[in-house]
């Protein structure tokens, strides 16, 4: 590899690697419009391993919004990020798959404690594409893993 490609694909790793922080943030703030822009027109995500829906961004944006309102902090912690570029079909340099796992404290909005009610965990499959705006999510699929729920507590299974 010469030092131009190599260059390259570090500034591909790194955008790439920003494109799955972005996308945890706007989940954790609700910044639902910035998680709409982080998808390709034709962007999908799958949450049904979790308990949500599988539908284009702004679909699943909104339920996110509705669904996650309850929750008044999420912290959303995606780790061990394994990024393969080239993968798909037809692939011509500008696609790639990123496999990462997350751990997803949150705490209600009725509780007043620092603690979060609910934690869950699992691993995330991301497709993304260069597109004329940089790279974006043209899949997510969501394969909760475990969650724990306080006994008692009421939390709600998001559905």
């Amino acid at each position: 590899m010469t030092q131009r490609v190599e260059l390259a694909t570090v500034m591909d790793r790194l955008a790439v690697d920003g494109l799955v922080t972005d996308y945890a943030v706007a989940v954790d703030d609700g910044d639902w419009e910035a998680y709409r822009k982080l998808f390709t027109p034709d962007g999908r995500a799958d949450y049904r391993s979790a308990g949500g829906i599988e539908g284009d961004a702004v679909q699943v944006a909104t339920w996110l919004a509705e669904s996650l309102r309850v929750f008044a902090m999420r912290q959303h912690l995606i780790v061990n990020r394994r990024i393969r570029f080239g993968v798909l079909e037809r692939d011509t340099g500008d696609t790639a798959r990123v496999q990462a796992d997350y751990v997803n404290p949150m705490r209600l909005a009725t509780d007043g404690s620092a603690e979060p009610d609910f934690v869950c965990g699992g691993r995330y499959a991301f497709e993304v594409r260069r597109t004329a705006e940089g790279w974006r999510l043209h899949e997510v699929v969501v394969r909760e893993k475990w969650r724990r729920m306080p006994q008692g507590t009421g939390v709600p299974v998001i559905d």
